[in-house]
């Protein structure tokens, strides 16, 4: 990791360090289809490692304390991903590592909204949040839930 990227997750969020851990996920998933196109098992199985090591860590920090059903969708996802990435090194395949990095792509860009949306950060952990949302006072946060009529059940707590 060079001084840059060392600097800037310094001062990363929590939702910060999400969308870093997938971006590395992606960048792993492009080089293991550089070397399907290459021939390069050796290189590939090293891309590989690297996205599922990510994979078991990102499922790992799963918080279940915070929403059971998201956590479990993410554990699931997650799993998927897991596997769906060994099946496309067992089988060489270009096609399927594409299609992991769409999924993933997908959800990492959901991240991102997610960190840019100040309704979506009121009710995100105090951890994940930005900066800025980590100074809304749980009672601002509460109003704002309300009138944007999301159930009380339907909410993540701080």
């Amino acid at each position: 990791m060079n001084g840059y990227q060392q600097q800037s997750l310094a001062g990363a969020t929590g939702i910060d360090l999400v969308v870093a851990l997938y971006d590395g996920v992606l960048r792993y998933l492009y080089r293991a289809v550089q070397c399907v196109e290459e021939d390069d098992v050796y290189g590939r199985r090293m891309a590989v490692k690297r996205v599922t090591d990510i994979f078991i860590y990102l499922q790992s920090t799963l918080r279940t304390d915070v929403c059971v059903k998201t956590t479990t969708s993410l554990a699931d996802f997650y799993a998927a991903m897991f596997q769906l990435t060994l099946e496309a090194s067992y089988y060489n395949s270009k096609e399927t590592f594409e299609e992991v990095i769409q999924c993933v792509r997908d959800v990492r860009d959901a991240w991102a909204i997610a960190a840019r949306d100040p309704e979506a950060q009121a009710v995100l952990p105090r951890d994940l949040r930005t900066r800025e949302g980590q100074m809304v006072p749980a009672v601002v946060a509460q109003a704002q839930m309300s009138e944007s009529g999301v159930h009380a059940s339907a909410r993540w707590s701080a």
